[in-house]
C-alpha cells in the first residue's frame, strides 16, 4: 500500500465518523486533506483545473452570499456560507502550496502575527481606552508596516490598501472612515447634512448651464456626501440602497399585477394612472409590513 493509499484510507475513516468529531483542529485537518485529495492526480477534474484567477469570481460570490446570510438572520444559512467562504481560503492556499509559494500554515501564522502586532493594547503594554483609540493605533501600526514593506511613496497613504474592486458606495465609506481615524471629519452631523444641500445646489447650477461633465462631477460629490451622512448615522449606504431597490421591485411587480387584475394594459397606461397604481401597491405592501 502506497502512502497516498494510506492517507486515503485514513481520510475515509475520518469521513465515516465526521459527525461525531468534536475537535476543531482535527476537523480543520480533515478539510485540508479533502482539498488535497480533490486536487490530486486521482481527484476531481474541475478542482484540478482551477487556479487563483479562475477562483476570483467564486471568492467574491461566496463573500456576498455570506453577507446575505447575515442579513437573513438565519444561523444555519450563515454556518453553511461561512463554510463555503472558508473553502475558498483553503482552496487558494492549496494552489499556492503546489506552486511552492506558501501553504496554509503560513497563512495562519501571518494572520495570527498580524492580530498580535495590531493589538498592542491586548497583547502588549500599550493602553487604549476606547474603540476610537484602538482604530487610531491600528492605522498608525498599518502605516508603519506599509513603510517597512515598500519604498513606493504611495505606500505611506492611509488609503493604499482599499480594494478598488469594492462597490463604489462601500469604497467611499472606507475612504471616509480612514480619514476620520486621523481626525479629518465633521464635528456635527448637521454640517454633513448641510454639505448635501450644498452639493445639490451645485449640481442644479451646472445642470441649468447644460454642462454634462460638470454635472457628472457634482453628482459624484453629492453621492460622496450622502454616504458620509449615512456613515455619521451609523448606516450602511450599500445596504440602504439594496433595500430600497428591493422595495422598488416588490412595488413595481405588484403594480403590474394590480393592472392585470383590473384588465389594464400596464405599458400603455399614462404616467398619472401608473402613479395611482404605484400608491395602491405601496399601500398594500406597507400594510403587510
Amino acid at each position: 500500500m502506497t502512502p497516498s493509499d494510506e492517507t486515503k484510507d485514513m481520510l475515509d475513516l475520518d469521513l465515516a465518523r465526521l459527525g461525531s468529531i468534536d475537535d476543531e483542529k482535527k476537523l480543520f485537518s480533515i478539510l485540508l486533506e479533502i482539498m488535497r485529495v480533490l486536487r490530486s492526480k486521482h481527484g476531481c477534474a474541475w478542482d484540478k483545473e482551477q487556479d487563483h484567477e479562475s477562483l476570483k469570481r467564486s471568492l467574491l460570490e461566496e463573500a456576498y452570499e455570506t453577507i446575505e446570510a447575515i442579513d437573513s438572520k438565519d444561523p444555519e444559512e450563515l454556518r453553511e456560507e461561512l463554510g463555503d467562504l472558508l473553502l475558498q481560503v483553503v482552496f487558494h492556499s492549496q494552489i499556492a502550496s503546489e506552486q511552492d509559494d506558501f501553504d496554509i500554515k503560513e497563512v495562519l501564522r501571518t494572520i495570527s502575527s498580524k492580530l498580535i502586532r495590531r493589538h498592542p493594547h491586548v497583547f502588549g503594554s500599550k493602553k487604549a481606552g476606547s474603540s476610537v483609540e484602538v482604530l487610531a493605533n491600528w492605522e498608525a501600526i498599518k502605516k508603519k508596516e506599509r513603510r517597512s514593506k515598500s519604498k513606493d511613496k504611495e505606500a505611506d497613504s492611509i488609503f493604499k490598501n482599499i480594494p478598488k474592486i469594492l462597490p463604489a458606495l462601500h469604497f467611499a465609506y472606507e475612504i471616509q472612515e480612514r480619514a476620520s481615524r486621523l481626525g479629518f471629519d465633521w464635528d456635527e452631523i448637521k454640517d454633513v447634512f448641510a454639505k448635501i444641500k450644498e452639493e445639490i445646489n451645485e449640481t442644479e447650477s451646472v445642470f441649468k448651464k447644460g454642462r454634462k461633465e460638470e454635472v457628472a462631477s457634482e453628482i459624484g460629490d453629492l453621492l460622496f456626501s450622502v454616504v458620509n451622512f449615512a456613515r455619521h448615522m451609523d448606516l450602511d449606504c450599500e445596504d440602504l440602497l439594496k433595500k430600497s431597490s428591493t422595495r422598488f421591485i416588490s412595488r413595481f411587480d405588484l403594480m403590474e399585477k394590480l393592472a392585470e387584475e383590473k384588465g389594464l394594459d400596464f405599458r400603455s397606461l399614462p404616467l398619472k394612472r401608473k402613479d395611482i397604481l404605484w400608491e395602491e401597491a405601496k399601500g398594500k405592501l406597507d400594510e403587510k409590513d
